[in-house]
C-alpha cells in the first residue's frame, strides 16, 4: 500500500512492507540535510507493574551493541558520520533518531537499523542497569520532575497513561534481561513500528533500504490497553528537604490526539499559559507573584490532559494559587488582539522549526503513529490561523479547564 502527496516543494509518500513495517517520508527539495528515525509505538502506559520501567532502559541498551556492532563502534561510526543522533521514551513511544549530509543517508539508516535489533548482553544488561538507577536518583532531587510525575500519577490513578517513565529503584533493580527480551520481543514488532525520513532523500532508496535493513524483522500483534479514562478529584501533598520555591500543579481533562479541539485549546494556551505575554505571565510572573508559571496542555492516545504550573515563594503560593484559579475560571477573557497574537506566536514557531529537518522528521513522524495522517507545513498552518473565538468556546464546552487534580511541592519545615 502506498499514499502519494506532492506539491512545488515537497513530495510525501507512504508504504508498508509486507512485514508491517510503516515507511513514510517527506522530501523537501530544498533541504540541505537529512533526518531518520524508527517510532515505536510502546512506552511506559505498555508495561506491567512488573516491570515498570523497561521501555527507557530498552531505550539505553539500543546503543549498546548489537551481533554486528559494539557499544563503541556504534559511538564511532555515529561520530564519523557526524550525525546528531539520540532517543528519547515517553509513555506512549520511544522513538530513535539521527540527521545527518544527505551523502551519509545509507550508512546512517544502516546503523540505526541495525541498533533496533540489540544483542542484549548480560554484560551490557548489567553495566546499564546500574547507570539507569543512578539517573532515577538524579531526578529524584528535581523538584519539577517529581512533581509532575507526582501530578500525572494523581491525575490518572489506576489508567495506564501515568505510569511513570524511569520506573522506580525497586523494579529497575529487580528486572531481568530475560524480562526485557521478552519485552522488547511483544513489542518491537515491524507492524508497531513507523520509520521516517524527511529532508533530501530519495524515496525509492529508502524503501530499498528498508526492505533490505528492516524486511526481516517479525510481525507480532501489539496491542494497546486504552481504557477510557475518567477524572476523579485528587490532591497531593509533598515536601522536599533544602527546598527553597513552592511548586503547584494543576490538572484537569484535555484533548486526545485524534480530537480536533486540540487546535483551539492550544491556541488558548498561548493566550493564557505561554512563557511571554500571556495571562499567567502579567499577572503572576510579572506582578511578582511568582518567578515561573503556565498554562499547557499534552494529547495522548485516547487521553489528554491540560496542566498549570507555578512555581513561588512559599508565602506567596497561596496568592498565586488562587490567580492562577482564577484564571482557569475565565478562559474567555481575552480580546481579539490577544487571540490573533496567540495564532501569530505558534504560527511563527511552525514555521521556523519547520526549517529543520529534524524538526519535521518529528512532527511528521509523531502525526502518522498517531493519526495516520500527514500535515504539511502549510496545513498545520492553516488550521491555526482558521481558530476562532467561537471554536475555542467551542471546545471548552467539551474541555473545560477545570483540574480535578492537584499536586503541591512545599520545603519541608
Amino acid at each position: 500500500m502506498t499514499n502519494n502527496t506532492t506539491s512545488s516543494q515537497l513530495h510525501f509518500r507512504s508504504t508498508t512492507l509486507p512485514n508491517g513495517l510503516t515507511v513514510v517520508g517527506e522530501q523537501r527539495l530544498n533541504a540541505v540535510s537529512v533526518a531518520l528515525g524508527f517510532f515505536v509505538r510502546t512506552g511506559a502506559r505498555d508495561e506491567s507493574p512488573e516491570v515498570a520501567g523497561v521501555s527507557h532502559f530498552l531505550e539505553h541498551m539500543m546503543f549498546k551493541g548489537t551481533a554486528k556492532r559494539s557499544a563503541l563502534d556504534i559511538t564511532y561510526e555515529m561520530g564519523a558520520m557526524g550525525a546528531q543522533a539520540n532517543a528519547y521514551t515517553s509513555e506512549e513511544a520511544t522513538v530513535y533518531y539521527m540527521a545527518v549530509l544527505p551523502e551519509y543517508f545509507r550508512d546512517a539508516l544502516e546503523l540505526l537499523s541495525d541498533m533496533l535489533r540489540p544483542s542484549l548482553t548480560l554484560e551490557e544488561f548489567t553495566v546499564e542497569k546500574k547507570v539507569i538507577l543512578e539517573e532515577i536518583a538524579l531526578y529524584q532531587d528535581r523538584p519539577t520532575f517529581l512533581l509532575f510525575e507526582s501530578a500525572m500519577n494523581c491525575f490518572f490513578g489506576a489508567h495506564p497513561a501515568g505510569n511513570s517513565v524511569l520506573g522506580t529503584t525497586d523494579t529497575i533493580g529487580a528486572l531481568s534481561r530475560d524480562q526485557m527480551q521478552t519485552y522488547f520481543d511483544a513489542r518491537y514488532s515491524a507492524s508497531n513500528i513507523v520509520l521516517c525520513a524527511s529532508g533530501n532523500f530519495a524515496w525509492e532508496e529508502l524503501v530499498d533500504l528498508a526492505g533490505e535493513y528492516c524486511g526481516n524483522w517479525p510481525a507480532v500483534e501489539a496491542s494497546r490497553n486504552r481504557p477510557v479514562h475518567v477524572p476523579q478529584p485528587a490532591e497531593r501533598e509533598l515536601t522536599k528537604k533544602d527546598l527553597q520555591r513552592a511548586h503547584l500543579c494543576l490538572v484537569g481533562r484535555g484533548p486526545s490526539a485524534t480530537d480536533a479541539e486540540r487546535y483551539p485549546l492550544e491556541v488558548l494556551g498561548a493566550i493564557l499559559g505561554d512563557s511571554s505575554g500571556s495571562r499567567t505571565y502579567w499577572g503572576l510572573v510579572e506582578s511578582g507573584l511568582a518567578d515561573s508559571a503556565s498554562i499547557d496542555g499534552d494529547d495522548m492516545d485516547g487521553a489528554g490532559m491540560i496542566y498549570s504550573y507555578l512555581s513561588s515563594t512559599p508565602e506567596l503560593i497561596d496568592q498565586a494559587e488562587e490567580v492562577l484559579r482564577k484564571i482557569l475560571r475565565t478562559p474567555k477573557e481575552f480580546t481579539d488582539d490577544d487571540l490573533q497574537r496567540a495564532i501569530t506566536k505558534l504560527g511563527t514557531r511552525l514555521v521556523l522549526q519547520g526549517e529543520s529537518s529534524m524538526r519535521r522528521l518529528m512532527a511528521v513522524g509523531l502525526d502518522w503513529m498517531y493519526r495516520q495522517e500527514y500535515v504539511p507545513l502549510a496545513e498545520e498552518l492553516a488550521r491555526f490561523k482558521t481558530v476562532s473565538r467561537g471554536s475555542i468556546y467551542e471546545a471548552l464546552e467539551k474541555f473545560p479547564l477545570e483540574p480535578t487534580a492537584r499536586v503541591r511541592m512545599m520545603p519541608e519545615s
